[in-house]
């Protein structure tokens, strides 16, 4: 005897939970969706989800609450602000936040959020950009309850290729840290490798192909430097906003845990002049251009 799919709420139809949101359609979940720009749900409607007015309503009519947010104050006002998931949630509701967010807000609003009206949080942050989001082929690092991941796996397993377990409520969020410092470490220098290529006559369109296999090779490697080499900075797949917000949430973690992380703090200055440029909303593809000779 076949069990009905739980009904899915997702806050946040962005780049990453636009996709996201199709997988879900397509692998046969009701979906209800909410976003502060409602004509962003335009063609999930059309796709067979339900789009209602706030995120109260959305955990109403929910059993699984989905947040895909910019960042840790958008979180807070959603779940917490007028007409926000708190206020439509109850006893015995999940929230799945994919949001990357500081570690220790998760746990702040984790527990307020039981508080106030007895639901559940797991943080779950994801990696591997639009194109992961796309394939179902995110690597999942999650916070949270055992019990509470087994519900939600169903889910998960939709969205992503590996769901890992990383201990309690921030958990994911730590480790969601620790993978963006290295790849915001890692864009900086493919970044320069690419610039010092050109400026030596080498062809850097041949740099991502004449280090594959070797112990340079990376996923960043094998994206970024041939859209560096290119110039090939749109369609827009990711946000140098992002990656400097993530390096900015991870090196607060290591001051609040006496760790030191001087490689990212770096990054975080390097992302931080680029983003000052004019650049946050463009393509991290774009940090090449901090270390190209400018006429």
């Amino acid at each position: 005897m076949s069990t009905a799919l739980p009904t899915l709420g997702f806050a946040g139809i962005g780049l990453m939970g636009l996709p996201m949101c199709r997988r879900l359609l397509a692998a046969g979940f009701p979906l209800i969706v909410w976003n502060r720009s409602p004509e962003k749900c335009a063609s999930l409607v059309a796709a067979g989800a339900r789009m209602v007015a706030t995120p109260a309503v959305l955990a109403q009519e929910c059993d699984l609450v989905l947040l895909c947010l910019a960042d840790t104050a958008v979180v807070r006002d959603v779940v917490f602000g007028d007409q926000g998931v708190a206020q439509g949630g109850s006893r015995g509701q999940l929230l799945v936040d994919f949001s990357s967010l500081e570690p220790t807000a998760t746990r702040e609003m984790a527990a307020e959020l039981a508080a106030l009206c007895g639901m559940a949080w797991l943080d779950a942050p994801v990696s591997g950009g639009t194109p992961g989001a796309e394939a179902g082929t995110l690597a999942i690092m999650v916070g949270g309850d055992t019990a509470d991941l087994q519900r939600a796996r169903p889910v998960l397993e939709v969205l992503g290729q590996r769901v890992t377990h990383m201990g309690g409520v921030g958990a994911g969020q730590v480790t969601k840290a620790c993978n963006q410092m290295i790849v915001a470490c890692n864009a900086l220098v493919i970044a320069e490798v690419v610039a010092l290529a050109e400026q030596s006559g080498v062809d850097a369109t041949l740099i991502a192909e004449a280090l594959a296999g070797g112990f340079a090779d990376s996923k960043p490697l094998q994206i970024l430097a041939p859209q560096m080499a290119e110039s090939r900075f749109e369609p827009v797949k990711w946000h140098v906003r992002t990656l400097l917000k993530d390096l900015d949430g991870a090196v607060k973690l290591a001051r609040e845990q006496g760790a030191a992380t001087p490689l990212s703090g770096l990054a975080a200055q390097l992302m931080r002049l680029h983003g000052s440029q004019g650049y946050l909303q463009k393509d991290p593809a774009t940090l090449v251009e901090l270390y190209r000779s400018k006429p």
